[in-house]
C-alpha cells in the first residue's frame, strides 16, 4: 500500500515559497515608509509617511493644494528618506507701494520672497519689515527708488531715493525749515518719480504809507426825481489815511500784508446818487403841478454841478416867490411865473412858451440866478436880506 505523505523534498520546497512571499511583503512596506522634511509655508516639520512621490507625501500628510498653489519638487516626483518637499500656498498679500494700496496673488511666505517676485521694480526699495519676516496680516510698505528734485535758496538739486516723503528727503537734506517758511507739495505728500519739491522762504518787514481811502456810492429811490433821472445829491470825496503794515514775502516777493496800525488824517466822503421815480407830465403841453416843477427841477439843478444844498435853497426861494406855480402872477408888480420874472416876458429869451412851461421858466429862473448872484444858496441870501431877488 502506498502512503499519501509528502516527501521531505516537496515539504521544503513550500517552507521556501512562504518566506520568499513573507520577505518581499517585508521589503516593499519598507520601501514605501520614509521620513521626510515639509515645509509648508515657512513652518517646518519631520514627517513619515507612506508612499512612493511628492503627491503620495502630501496625501500622507493631509495637505490639499488649491488653484495657484505650488510644491518643490513637482506632485509626480519620487522620494527617498530625507527629502525636503516645500509648499507654497496662494495668497492675496496687501501692499503699499509709494503709497499706493494694491493687493496681489502670491505664494511667497517672506518678506524678501516678495521682493524677489517684484524684481527691478524693488531694487533698492525701502521695506516696513525684514526680508526674512514672514507675510502676516499687516499691510507691508515699500518706497520704490525714485528721482526727487529739490528747489532751495535759489539752487536745484537732484537726488535718487527710497524714502518715503517729502519730509523725509527734506530731512535727510538737512533741511532747516524756518517759521512760515512753505513747502509745495506738503511734508506728508508721498514722494513719486519725477516730483519736485519747493521751499520758498519766508521774511517779513514793516511799512509805513500815506495813502487814499475810497468812497461809497449809494443810490436811493427818490420820488421828488424825476422818474429815469439820476441826481447826484451829494458828490463823493476820498479820505486820506497813514497806514502801517507788516509785510510777509516769499523768496522776497510779497504774499501778505496786514493792516497793524492806521491814523485817518481825512474820512472818505460817500456819493448819494437819487434815482428819480417820478412820473411827470410833458412840461410842453401841459402845465406841471408845483411837485411835478420841483422835482424837473431838482434835476436841472444837478445838471448845472450843484449839489443838493443848492437845490434847498433853490426850493426856498421859489416856494417865497411862487409857491412853484407855473402861472403865479403878482397882482401889484405884475411878476410872473415859478421865478416871478420882472416882466415875464423877459422869460421869452429861454423859450417862446414861457407863460406855460416849466422847464422854460426854470431854465430862465437859473440862468438869472447864476449870472446875478452865482448860485441859489447866494440868491436865498439876498432874498433874506432885502426881501426880493
Amino acid at each position: 500500500m502506498t502512503s499519501s505523505r509528502p516527501s521531505r523534498a516537496t515539504t521544503w520546497s513550500a517552507r521556501a515559497v512562504v518566506l520568499a512571499c513573507i520577505a518581499g511583503a517585508s521589503f516593499s512596506y519598507v520601501n514605501l515608509d520614509k521620513s521626510l522634511t515639509m515645509d509648508v509655508d515657512g513652518v517646518i516639520q519631520d514627517v513619515s509617511i507612506m508612499g512612493r512621490t511628492v503627491g503620495d507625501a502630501l496625501g500622507s500628510a493631509d495637505v490639499v493644494l488649491a488653484s495657484g498653489d505650488q510644491v518643490y519638487p513637482a506632485a509626480h516626483t519620487r522620494v527617498v528618506d530625507g527629502d525636503l518637499i516645500v509648499v507654497r500656498t496662494a495668497k492675496q498679500i496687501e501692499l503699499e507701494i509709494d503709497g499706493k494700496r494694491e493687493v496681489i496673488t502670491s505664494t511667497a511666505a517672506t518678506v524678501g520672497e516678495i521682493l524677489d517676485e517684484l524684481g527691478s521694480r524693488a531694487t533698492g526699495a525701502e521695506i516696513s519689515a525684514s526680508r526674512g519676516d514672514f507675510i502676516g496680516r499687516s499691510v507691508l510698505r515699500i518706497s520704490t527708488q525714485k528721482e526727487v528734485t529739490v528747489k532751495i535758496d535759489g539752487q536745484e538739486m537732484k537726488s535718487v531715493t527710497a524714502f518715503e516723503t517729502v519730509r523725509d528727503i527734506l530731512l535727510d537734506m538737512g533741511v532747516v525749515l524756518g517759521e512760515g517758511d512753505v513747502v509745495s507739495p506738503s511734508l506728508d505728500t508721498a514722494l513719486a518719480d519725477g516730483i519736485e519739491v519747493t521751499v520758498s522762504r519766508s521774511g517779513s518787514s514793516a511799512e509805513t504809507v500815506t495813502e487814499t481811502l475810497p468812497f461809497k456810492t449809494i443810490e436811493r429811490e427818490d420820488p421828488g426825481v424825476v422818474k429815469g433821472q439820476k441826481v447826484v445829491l451829494q458828490k463823493g470825496h476820498v479820505g486820506r489815511a497813514v497806514t502801517t503794515y507788516d509785510l510777509s514775502t516769499l523768496d522776497g516777493e510779497e504774499s501778505q500784508r496786514v493792516v497793524v496800525a492806521r491814523s485817518v488824517l481825512t474820512e472818505p466822503q460817500d456819493e448819494i446818487i437819487a434815482i428819480g421815480t417820478m412820473n411827470v407830465a410833458n412840461p410842453a403841453t401841459s402845465v406841471l403841478s408845483p411837485a411835478e416843477a420841483k422835482a424837473l427841477a431838482k434835476t436841472m439843478v444837478a445838471a448845472k454841478g450843484w449839489d443838493e444844498s443848492q437845490y434847498s435853497c433853490l426850493e426856498k426861494l421859489w416856494t417865497k416867490e411862487s409857491n412853484w406855480r407855473v402861472t403865479a402872477q403878482n397882482g401889484s408888480s405884475g411878476a410872473y411865473g415859478i421865478p416871478q420874472s420882472l416882466p415875464g416876458s423877459k422869460m421869452a429869451s429861454a423859450g417862446a412858451d414861457w407863460r406855460t412851461n416849466a422847464q422854460t421858466q426854470i431854465t430862465w429862473g437859473l440862468g438869472y440866478i447864476q449870472g446875478r448872484y452865482g448860485t441859489p444858496c447866494g440868491a436865498w441870501s439876498h432874498s433874506q436880506a432885502k426881501n426880493w431877488y
